[in-house]
This record gives structure tokens, C-alpha cells and sequence, in this order.
């Protein structure tokens, strides 16, 4: 499967999941317009693809003892990498780090219970390489789902 081959209704499963993945099968059959059969093999063949990689429930960081989150970059040596990424994979205020272009090596999502908190986690990878943090604000636009590919013709 690739994307060309996903139809508006994997997509309208695709959105309702994202939404609600805690939604029952007669409830996206529903949102599809499509029988529970249909439905159920739909999703099955979405999973073999890895188009649905996973279900995951949403937190409320504050809720959780998060109240800060933060945006890290790192410039590192390509000898030091490998140890960085092994010390942030322990690390679980570390929500998501990727590896980037540009003069960052690594880009990352951290929550901490404080400024000191933050401070502490920062310092524990400073020794990989010089950091930035930038202190989340607001989320304007949370995560959310991609939306179907538009053909050449649909974006003119």
C-alpha cells in the first residue's frame, strides 16, 4: 500500500481514529459508510501497511506533573552521537527527538516539573555538545492529523 492507494474512506477512517482512537468498529463504519467487514479489513490492511503505526492516548502534561515543556536543539560531533542518543532514550521527559539538517544535530520535545527540573536535564546532555531551549508558551496547533494527498490537478 502506498499513499496514492488510500481512497477518501481509509482517510475518513484515518481522521476518526485520530480523533477518537478508542472508537468502535460500528462507530467508524459508520463515519465510512462502510460495512463492519469492510471496515474491519480496511483497518487491518492500514496496520500490515504501517499507515496506523499504533493507538495512543493523549496527555494532559500539566495534569501528569509536567507543567513545562520545552524545545532543545543540539549541535554534536558524529563521534559523541550514538552515546547522546543512548543517554536520551533513558531519559523519559524526552518525548520525541529527531535527527535534523541544518547546523542542530538533534531537535527534542522535553516536559519538566520546574525551571530547576529543566535546567538539570539540560545539563545532563550539555557534556554531548552545545545546547538551545527554547520554553514552550502555548500550543497554537496541536499535533494533528495529516490530511489526504492532493493529485497535481486537486491543488491547482
Amino acid at each position: 500500500m502506498s499513499r496514492k492507494t488510500l481512497d477518501d474512506k481509509d482517510w475518513q477512517l484515518i481522521a476518526a481514529l485520530q480523533a477518537d482512537a478508542r472508537l468502535p468498529l460500528k462507530s467508524l463504519a459508520d463515519t465510512a459508510h462502510l460495512s463492519l467487514p469492510a471496515t474491519a479489513e480496511r483497518l487491518k490492511r492500514l496496520q500490515a501497511a504501517d499507515v496506523i503505526s499504533g493507538y495512543h492516548a493523549q496527555i494532559n502534561l500539566e495534569a501528569a506533573g509536567y507543567p513545562l515543556q520545552a524545545v532543545v536543539a543540539i549541535t554534536v560531533a558524529q563521534p559523541h552521537k550514538a552515546k547522546l542518543i543512548a543517554a536520551l532514550q533513558r531519559m523519559t521527559e524526552v518525548l520525541e527527538c529527531h535527527h535534523v539538517t541544518g547546523s542542530d544535530s538533534y531537535i527534542m520535545t522535553m516536559v519538566a516539573r520546574s525551571i530547576a527540573h529543566l535546567e538539570q536535564l539540560v545539563g545532563s546532555i550539555n557534556g554531548y555538545g552545545e545546547t538551545r531551549t527554547s520554553i514552550v508558551m502555548s500550543t497554537p496547533i496541536p499535533r494533528r492529523a495529516p490530511r489526504p494527498v492532493l493529485s497535481k490537478d486537486e491543488n491547482n
